[in-house]
């Protein structure tokens, strides 16, 4: 390696998480973010000579057509970036010998689980984005032989909007706010996410993983959280998901057993609350 870091690329790196990373410190790489502008990961000849000029040690395609309810509307938009983008990116970096990070969701399953779903568990999406998402991760395992699958649920962080930053806005605004309470999953901070993936992509402990923060409440008391941490004097109403219907379907239950994390030694999210707490003060500072 003649005394050169290592290069970790990053697709979608102008998005919440890719933007995470790209501005983590004291990491082992030379880490290279290339947003939407910068990279149509749609543009397969593009992708090609991006990675084929870059020569990245790994690609975490953070890139991700991520609007849930458009999605419905845009299944053609939704499949070109999730499924073409991601079988373009595994193709790269293979190409080039890279490892591979796909960044995929709690949305690929159908979300009537009771218990926290495994890495194995059947996967059964409801929605276009979870099954362009789900046909993501096929695409990444096919056409990568160094590849990982990170399922991630909830996230919030610095930069873009976030479930956080929209109930902050809210409490500048108004005395009340309804909240669903009958969607139970675990909200995981940008930060603590990138982290483990910076650990993980280290390894060649290929496979899939479920990373979120660890715990898991319903988003009325995740909500509720927001305020006390903040101090803020908010009304929080219990709402159902029936009383805001989506062009979507919200999973009713996503909360992820991280079983590979714990398997294969990985240190494990922390609780969700303290990554609250943590996201908050970085916020407030």
């Amino acid at each position: 390696m003649n005394g050169r870091k290592s290069v970790l690329m990053v697709t979608g790196a102008g998005g919440q998480l890719g933007e995470e990373i790209v501005r983590l410190k004291g990491t082992p790489y030379e880490i290279i973010g290339l947003d939407r502008l910068q990279l149509d990961v749609t543009d397969a000849a593009q992708c090609m000579n991006a990675v084929a000029s870059i020569k990245p040690d790994i690609i975490l395609h953070a890139a991700a057509y991520t609007a849930v309810d458009q999605a419905e509307s845009e299944p053609e938009a939704a499949w070109m970036v999730n499924v073409a983008g991601t079988s373009n990116m595994a193709k790269s970096a293979e190409a080039v010998g890279a490892k591979f990070c796909y960044i995929s969701t709690d949305y690929v399953f159908n979300g009537n689980g009771r218990e926290p779903y495994r890495e194995d568990d059947l996967t059964e999406p409801q929605t276009v984005y979870g099954k362009t998402k789900l046909e993501g991760e096929q695409a990444a395992v096919q056409y990568s032989s160094k590849s990982f699958i990170v399922r991630t649920s909830w996230v919030y962080g610095k930069y873009g909007n976030n479930f956080v930053k929209t109930m902050l806005k809210l409490a500048s605004e108004r005395s009340s706010v309804s909240v669903v309470h009958d969607q139970i999953g675990s909200p995981t901070y940008t930060y603590d996410l990138g982290r483990f993936l910076i650990e993980l992509v280290q390894t060649e402990a290929y496979g899939i993983y479920h990373a979120s923060n660890a715990g898991k409440c319903t988003w009325y008391e995740f909500a509720q959280a927001i305020f006390e941490e903040n101090q803020l004097s908010m009304k929080v109403e219990a709402c159902t998901t029936e009383d805001f219907p989506r062009p979507a379907p919200r999973p009713l239950y996503s909360v992820m057993d991280h079983s590979a994390i714990r398997q294969n030694g990985f240190t494990d999210l922390r609780p969700w609350r303290e990554g609250l707490q943590a996201f908050l003060k970085e916020l407030n500072s």
